[in-house]
């Protein structure tokens, strides 16, 4: 056999421009393709257009086609079959999306594993997606011992650095080696995406290549095309990403990948390679509002910036509309699948305090606390309820859990299926939807309904307040009571009291605030939802209000 050449090679920096060649016209598409042969067919028509950018170093479609191969060809020479498992731990690198992809013209599907858990989860999400091959890069492997993920894993560094595991290029298959063909089936599992863990342990999210196939039907709307180049700066373990990363490449776009997200790195990214696209979440948003530079930056090239999986402040909309060239488009929706909504804001510039109309082909319904439906008067705002959704693009369930699959379920008088959000919400008038909090985050007190968002809106309206959240707590008197942890602004040093003080004036009695805690920032997730287990956790319980 010889000797498998480098990775390295194979993604070493291009000397030609982003894309050296005349863009192609946008193919019209089947009725159903795989994202690999849609990667294959680019490979063909425009070999040398840049797939994927990360720290300088350029993958062009035909290089990544073939890193693909070998890939597909290495897992399938392992033994794996279609409907196998890979896990990924690792940040983002062109390597990464080489090895995602080419697990999947074997057939498998991709486990992507948020390197911010804990080795304890690592290896139980390995061992629940069933994967037999781990890929990390050296900071993850470190952090999770070869111990935890156990023999019968193989561990396999992206990133080629030294120690017991083994590295990419030793386990490639040699250069041109190519797979047997697989004829991916609509139904087969493209990914399993495990849970945040926000609210307890991460569960395994299957997702259909079918599922798939409907956002890269969608990809022209979000005007994603070959010309796109699309700015990725959240991690690739995460659904919120993968929704622009799929249909960039499905389209023939390129992909510049920021492992770690840092705002001056951001906009000298965006700048240089005159990003059309990117996906942002609120609190990145926030931050590149605040970075003093923004404004320096020539980001005209933007045509479409999206954003999910936290609220994101009207106040905040309104100024990156006014700062940032180019759509911005807001979506609300759950990994799970259901029904999304779509805000565009730039549209709908005084719909900004809410999450837009469900999308085309997506139906959204409310259900009150007995799962009952409740009925809705077009032109008349609603009660508020439950949130349920039905679409295509709902998971096949919760991997190896049937009982919590059921749990997430709702169904009609049809016996139509629909997945329920856990969020509390509410239809205006012209069938927007206003969300109000999640169901497990809404306080009750005292037998009275109180959101936690209601009360973080108009705290934020003192002028020292940066970022606050609110959650309950318990109390012997109230059952729950609200108290808030806040940020204050740089230069302000408003004590605890008098905030609190000034709160409890502009509210109602219920709503009063028991206690007001000040913190250096916020705990999130790594695609910045507020941790607000962990604030209900270490704050403890009060004995009365």
């Amino acid at each position: 056999m010889n000797a498998p050449a480098s990775p390295a090679a194979a993604i070493a920096p291009l000397s030609a421009p982003l894309v050296d060649e005349p863009a192609a016209p946008a193919v019209p598409l089947p009725d159903f393709a795989a994202l690999p042969d849609l990667i294959g067919r680019h490979a063909v028509q425009t070999p040398h257009a840049v797939a994927c950018i990360c720290h300088g170093e350029r993958l062009d479609y035909a290089a990544l086609n073939t890193l693909m191969d070998r890939v597909a060809a290495s897992l399938q020479r392992d033994g794996c079959r279609p409907g196998d498992t890979i896990a990924i731990d690792a940040l983002a690198s062109n390597a990464y999306v080489a090895v995602f992809m080419g697990a999947l013209r074997a057939g498998l599907a991709v486990a992507p594993l948020a390197p911010s858990s804990t080795p304890a989860q690592i290896a139980g999400m390995t061992a629940d997606a069933g994967a037999k091959h781990l890929f990390l890069d050296a900071a993850n492997a470190q952090a999770v011992p070869a111990a935890l993920t156990g023999a019968g894993v193989r561990r396999i560094r992206l990133d080629d650095s030294t120690d017991a595991d083994g590295t990419l290029s030793a386990w490639l298959a040699p250069a041109g080696a190519t797979p047997h063909p697989v004829a991916i089936e609509r139904a087969w599992p493209f990914n399993i995406i495990y849970s945040s863990g926000t609210t307890g342990t991460p569960k395994g999210i299957v997702q259909s290549h079918v599922m798939r196939w409907g956002q890269i039907r969608r990809a022209e709307s979000g005007g994603y095309g070959p010309d796109c180049v699309t700015l990725i700066a959240t991690p690739l373990y995460s659904n919120t990403t993968l929704v622009v990363v799929i249909p960039t490449l499905a389209r023939g776009g390129c992909l510049v990948l920021l492992p770690k997200f840092d705002c001056g790195q951001y906009l000298a990214l965006a700048e240089t390679h005159k990003a059309t696209h990117t996906m942002l979440v609120p609190v990145q948003y926030q931050r590149l509002m605040q970075w003093p530079d923004f404004d320096r930056h020539d980001l005209s090239s933007f045509r479409f910036k999206a954003c999910t999986s936290a609220p994101f402040r009207a106040e905040l909309k309104a100024e990156v509309l006014r700062r940032w060239p180019g759509a911005l488009v807001e979506y609300y929706g759950m990994t799970e699948g259901g029904g999304s909504c779509i805000l565009y804001c730039h549209l709908h510039p005084t719909k900004l305090h809410n999450v837009g109309q469900p999308a085309e082909g997506h139906e959204i319904r409310l259900i009150d606390e007995d799962a009952r439906e409740m009925p809705r008067t077009p032109g008349v705002p609603s009660e508020v309820g439950e949130i349920v959704g039905r679409s295509p693009s709902m998971m096949n369930g919760y991997h190896n859990q049937p009982g919590k699959t059921l749990d997430a379920e709702w169904h009609d008088a049809q016996g139509r299926r629909f997945i329920r959000t856990g969020d509390v919400g509410r239809f205006d008038a012209d069938g927007f939807v206003v969300l109000m909090d999640r169901r497990k985050d809404m306080i009750i007190s005292g037998g009275f309904n109180i959101y936690p968002s209601d009360l973080e809106a108009e705290l934020r309206q003192h002028p020292a307040v940066a970022d606050v959240a609110v959650v309950g707590v318990p109390s012997d008197e109230w059952g729950e009571t609200p108290v808030a942890f806040v940020v204050r602004r740089p230069g302000h040093d408003d004590a605890p009291e008098a905030l609190r003080s000034w709160m409890n004036q502009r509210v109602g009695k219920t709503q009063r605030l028991a206690d007001l805690r000040l913190v250096d920032e916020l705990p999130r997730s790594a695609i910045g939802k507020v941790l607000k287990r962990e604030l209900r956790d270490g704050y403890g319980a009060l004995p009365g209000r």
